[in-house]
């Protein structure tokens, strides 16, 4: 249950609103300033929607659209205009929020970056995209890991981003620092509905972990986007379910209590605890090896797969991408 949508707010409860929110078309400085002022007008109506809300998402690419502008004119930073906006909005409204922006990247291409913020102005978590959609997206891969910060009423989040749904390493990362809600923000068009409904349920159900996750909606006139946005409870069961009215907040409670009871009483399916104890039952304390050839070849430099000279597109070039020339540099990486 989702407490009617959040109307009927428990003690221990959290109240999400996932944005539909229009899909933009943004171009210039002034139209990013347009529609940060829209996604704070929407902060706003959150807030006026729902008394109990504590939390409102927005989907990725919020301001940026749906082009794969990387023009520096358009670009944010954390500590700019757009965030300070965001601030400002989260403060006045006393929410919490979670925002999308496109992060001027001095040292490549710009990075897909979310942002929590607190009811105080304060940022939570800062995660930049860790798998962006390629061969689609030209976005710096992220160098930050996958942070999680304490949120509202006790519960502790993680921020995912569109495609990192689809690798159950991100979702299993961010149970494992201990997330009891993990939100996902997208901008997918209708051809990835069915992957974006079984990846959210299987993402919760195998980590027992609430997920929260939101696509933009509506059409910018070559684009469409689902909305669809979902809250899944940690047995992978839908709670609640948008459809694609564009800047509809489909709200629900989430109670990261039972997250927490659960991960600690469960005996079959407690997934999250049985993958480094294997077979508990008939060795002491479980097998707690790596078995996986995929994981230690990953850590060791050395991931290869078994048809990696037959795959065709390595890099953006099917999508009007020049083939980059630089390697990714791992000493900015910060992993907490």
């Amino acid at each position: 249950m989702s407490g009617l949508g959040g109307l009927n707010k428990s003690s221990d409860g959290v109240v999400i609103g996932l944005v539909q929110l229009q899909l933009p078309t943004v171009k210039t400085k002034e139209d990013l300033r347009k529609q940060t002022d829209r996604v704070c007008e929407l902060v706003g109506k959150a807030r006026r929607n729902q008394q109990t809300m504590d939390l409102v998402v927005f989907p990725e690419y919020s301001l940026h659209g749906l082009s794969m502008d990387m023009n520096p004119e358009i670009m944010c930073k954390v500590d700019g205009p757009e965030v300070q906006a965001f601030q400002k909005a989260c403060i006045e409204n006393k929410i919490w929020g979670c925002f999308s922006i496109m992060e001027y990247n001095p040292d490549g291409n710009p990075y897909n970056t979310g942002l929590i913020i607190d009811d105080k102005g304060e940022i939570k978590l800062n995660y930049r995209k860790l798998h962006p959609w390629v061969p689609v997206e030209p976005w710096e891969p992220g160098n930050l890991g996958i942070p999680v910060c304490d949120g509202p009423n006790g519960s502790k989040l993680a921020l995912i981003i569109c495609h990192d749904g689809m690798f159950p390493e991100m979702a299993r990362e961010c149970a494992y620092k201990g997330a009891d809600i993990m939100i996902r923000t997208a901008g997918y068009t209708a051809p990835i509905r069915h992957s974006w409904d079984i990846t959210n349920q299987a993402n919760a159900f195998c980590n027992l972990m609430y997920t929260a996750s939101v696509c933009l909606s509506g059409s910018d006139g070559t684009f469409d986007s689902m909305g669809e946005g979902s809250i899944i409870n940690f047995d992978g069961m839908p709670l609640v379910k948008g459809g694609g009215r564009p800047d509809e907040i489909i709200t629900g409670e989430v109670r990261p209590a039972l997250v927490r009871e659960a991960r600690k009483i469960w005996a079959v399916e407690n997934n999250i605890y049985q993958l480094g104890h294997r077979g508990y039952v008939a060795v002491k304390g479980g097998a707690s090896d790596c078995p996986y050839t995929y994981m230690k070849d990953l850590v060791n430099g050395k991931y290869v797969l078994p048809w990696e000279e037959e795959v065709i597109h390595k890099d953006g070039s099917a999508f009007g991408f020049p083939p980059p020339t630089r390697s990714f540099e791992h000493k900015a990486l910060i992993n907490k």
